[in-house]
């Protein structure tokens, strides 16, 4: 059973950073890619990142060069490491893992975490 937990989230100003973290355990991690989504009330889950098995990455256009994800198979980890932060960056952040390779879908996506809030005040 695989398991996926997020954590790092909380509440930051205007530019300031946050890392996030999300650790997967309970099948071989080296097998999977490993998205970020994030969600606000009344909206769809939006893709944020992947990093596939590969260490290849890939981002969402508002990403902007903002955000950086890295993956350390040795630890079982992937990190979002989020700088100049926005308000409109407010949202629940939930990392997912995949077997297959389609990262931009949350549908495609097999496991997920519980959720980690980023708030960003101006």
């Amino acid at each position: 059973q695989v398991q996926l937990v997020e954590s790092g989230g909380g509440l930051v100003q205007e530019g300031n950073s946050l890392r996030l973290s999300c650790v997967f355990s309970g099948r071989t991690f080296d097998n999977y890619a490993v998205g970020w989504f994030r969600q606000t009330p009344g909206k769809e889950r939006e893709f944020v990142g992947a990093v596939t098995t590969m260490y290849n990455k890939v981002y969402a256009d508002f990403v902007e060069g903002r955000f950086s994800i890295s993956r350390d198979n040795a630890r079982n980890t992937v990190s979002l490491q989020m700088n100049s932060l926005k308000p409109e960056d407010t949202a629940v952040y939930y990392c997912a893992a995949t077997a297959g390779r389609e990262y931009y879908m949350a549908g495609a996506y097999d496991y997920w975490g519980q959720g980690t809030q980023v708030s960003v005040s101006s």
